[in-house]
């Protein structure tokens, strides 16, 4: 279901609406561009780094969870890190496409009801998340989300441009 690229142009709200309409976007952003790569192409890799799309797909899901439900929710997550295997992202060839999409989005959903749920200057709570530091401020959750997304698009930019797929915004 694609999404307009949520322009500075057009207004919001508020800040929450903002980063809500941007980590939507770049959540179908990511699945239309895996789903436009050739087959083949989502389970193999042709970077030296090794990951493949499939594999950023539920890798993002995960950044998600680990920042909104176990860092600022201070949520007891059992599998925090269940996007990787022998220290690499990894996806189980059960794994499908619609799968990863359907996780990713469902994961979005929880936090866009949290991001619009709390204030931005809200807390997270303490937890094995931080490593000890003091827990960031939602609003510094929701830009580090952004940073992630826009980085591991580009990444992604990359992948289809080599494969022949469409690239860009």
């Amino acid at each position: 279901m694609p999404i307009d690229f949520p322009s500075p142009t057009i207004p919001a709200a508020n800040q929450a609406e903002v980063f809500t309409r941007y980590l939507d976007y770049f959540r179908e952003s990511l699945i239309e561009k895996t789903a436009a790569l050739p087959a083949a192409t989502r389970r193999t890799s042709g970077l030296p780094s090794g990951w493949t799309p499939l594999e950023l797909i539920k890798h993002l899901r995960h950044v998600e969870r680990r920042w909104i439900e176990w860092g600022f929710e201070g949520r007891d997550v059992a599998d925090p890190w269940a996007d990787r295997k022998d220290d690499r992202w990894h996806v189980e060839e059960s794994e499908t496409l619609a799968d990863l999409a359907t996780a990713l989005r469902d994961q979005g959903a929880h936090t866009t009801a949290v991001i619009t749920g709390n204030a931005l200057e809200t807390v997270g709570r303490p937890g094995p998340r931080w490593d000890g530091a003091d827990p960031a401020t939602l609003e510094r959750v929701c830009f580090h989300l952004l940073q992630e997304y826009a980085r591991h698009l580009g990444h992604l930019d990359i992948v289809a441009e080599l494969a022949g797929a469409p690239t860009g915004e």
